[in-house]
């Protein structure tokens, strides 16, 4: 990827720094801290290659990371595909599960998150701002208008909570009908009884806080032992708190 457009969002309160992956090192601890939290934390069905998740978007995406600044370790990251890289890898990530045709006049403008993840001893609130801090100045640093990506539900239950936060969440937080998307696998309705008061996961009811959409029915990840829902935000649209709070610092 290129080096241009390289910056440092700093955490001096909490010894936390975000930046753009700058070596191939760097892109290797991050795949050992994914597999960590997808492959041994939560059993997703990935293959490791000497300890790493990697498959073939890896080289095409840019790598936002969080390094402990004391010990220079990679303790959370983001994995973002632009149009550029989509075409070089032949598609979107979650073409893989949605049909996105109803998105296609904004992809242009759009960056695709993934494997988003965070080591367990930094779980906090701090980290993940300085993350999202991180995602809005490589949006505007690229003339990004939307961010998407897909938000994770647990199907350990059989898929019950998912279509109960479907349910929960469709009637404030559905996307605009022209950008909603079909799941290609998606739950089997009359097999499931939804789960009142569903809890939301913390990653999912962040971005809609955030004001991001989510643009339809979920989709069933069996590799990951989840549903997949995708979401969708515009940063032209984002709340005032977060858009003070995400400002990039001169």
């Amino acid at each position: 990827m290129s080096a241009r457009n390289k910056f440092n969002t700093t955490g001096p309160k909490i010894g936390l720094s975000v930046r753009l992956a700058e070596t191939p090192q760097e892109i290797e601890a991050a795949q050992r801290l994914r597999y960590q939290v997808f492959g041994i934390e939560m059993g997703a069905g990935i293959k490791a290659v000497d300890g790493r998740d990697i498959d073939q978007y890896d080289e095409h995406c840019h790598h936002l990371l969080a390094f402990n600044d004391a010990t220079g370790e990679v303790i959370g990251c983001y994995r973002m595909l632009t149009e550029e890289g989509a075409k070089a890898v032949g598609s979107w990530y979650s073409a893989g599960e949605f049909d996105l045709t109803p998105l296609k006049d904004i992809l242009p403008q759009t960056v695709e998150l993934g494997r988003a993840c965070i080591h367990p001893d930094y779980r906090h609130g701090g980290l993940i701002m300085l993350l999202w801090t991180g995602l809005v100045k490589f949006m505007k640093d690229y003339n990004l208008r939307f961010m998407t990506g897909c938000g994770s539900i647990s199907t350990l239950d059989g898929g019950h909570q998912a279509a109960g936060l479907y349910y929960a969440l469709k009637e404030k937080h559905l996307a605009p009908e022209q950008w909603r998307v079909r799941p290609l696998n998606p739950l089997k309705w009359d097999k499931l009884t939804p789960v009142e008061n569903p809890e939301c996961p913390a990653l999912i009811k962040g971005y809609l806080k955030a004001g991001a959409w989510f643009c339809g029915e979920p989709c069933v990840d069996e590799a990951f032992n989840c549903a997949d829902i995708l979401i969708l935000m515009d940063i032209t649209q984002l709340n005032d708190r977060y858009l003070q709070r995400f400002a990039p610092q001169p």
